[in-house]
């Protein structure tokens, strides 16, 4: 996640940048036709253009939203995982008594689900926080993060029974692993429920469209100077666009996304301070980006 916001400008300008000398072209190549070479046939009525123009902007501002949503829903049952897993740390030591197993495991969790959730391999702070006698249990599970709640249930029923803990304070702590799953299951959802089709490609073929008939519609207006002016409008419904496009998977290795591995380190860090053990340092971002 992008969170210096000169460079996120930089960012969107660079990666901007290819499709903006590609219009200038277009353009520019417009305006020789018809200034040069008389082409009659390019000089194109501006009101159409402009009400196209106007519904494509509307189309983009709808797509962008639901974009946007998914993003924030993410961020928002991330947040979901990250409460609930200092809850579960605190009651693990409060009203079972302490079992650093049991704590370790749910510090591991969080990095085994953004592996699941995402195109990252997180296998090592897996390997290093979750207890091997688990890591076991739970080989060959299809979903690593489910099997790692599964057995701290486990574990949480076992040290209940032992210490004859009422079944209400044990049903407490239940709950927090279901409001965990829950969390779980809603990111899974925005993972495997792209945007429909009609979201995801068509503003893109739209704003190509556009950029390509814009110029035709202003050259006869600009002349000479219609690659400025022209470029301009169709790199803005590009950037819309892309724009949209950033925001449509929170969970794939990009600038853009969510920020999972420091969200993960944050909940690993307030967890093995609550047993005393010395965690890893929280992650900085680099070059003005979170990951």
């Amino acid at each position: 996640m992008i969170v210096n916001k000169r460079i996120g400008l930089s960012v969107l300008l660079r990666e901007s940048m290819w499709t903006l000398l590609v219009l200038g072209a277009w353009d520019f190549l417009v305006v020789i036709l018809f200034q040069v070479f008389h082409q009659e046939w390019m000089e194109q009525p501006a009101l159409p253009i402009s009400l196209i123009g106007s519904a494509i902007a509307l189309f983009m501002g709808v797509r962008n939203n639901s974009a946007y949503a998914r993003w924030w829903e993410g961020r928002a049952l991330w947040g979901s995982i990250t409460n609930n897993s200092r809850s579960l740390g605190r009651q693990v030591g409060t009203i079972l008594g302490g079992r650093p197993d049991l704590v370790m495991a749910m510090a591991a969790y969080p990095h085994a689900l953004r592996q699941a959730l995402g195109s990252v391999d997180a296998s090592e702070d897996v390997n290093r926080l979750l207890p091997q006698d688990m890591a076991e249990r739970i080989k060959g599970w299809r979903n690593q993060p489910n099997g790692i709640l599964f057995q701290i249930g486990l574990g949480v029923t076992e040290e209940s029974t032992k210490l004859g803990i009422d079944g209400a304070l044990h049903g407490q702590i239940d709950r927090i692993l279901s409001d965990l799953a829950n969390a779980q299951g809603g990111l899974e959802r925005i993972r495997n429920t792209p945007l429909p089709v009609q979201f995801s490609a068509v503003p893109k073929v739209l704003a190509n469209v556009f950029c390509i008939v814009l110029p035709l519609s202003t050259v006869q207006t600009l002349g000479w100077i219609t690659p400025l002016g022209s470029s301009l409008v169709g790199l803005l419904f590009v950037v819309l666009d892309k724009i949209g496009a950033d925001l449509e998977d929170p969970f794939i290795d990009s600038v853009h996304a969510l920020p999972m591995e420091a969200m993960a380190r944050t909940i690993e860090i307030d967890l093995l301070q609550s047993i005393r053990e010395t965690p890893k340092p929280p992650l900085a971002p680099a070059g003005g980006v979170l990951r």
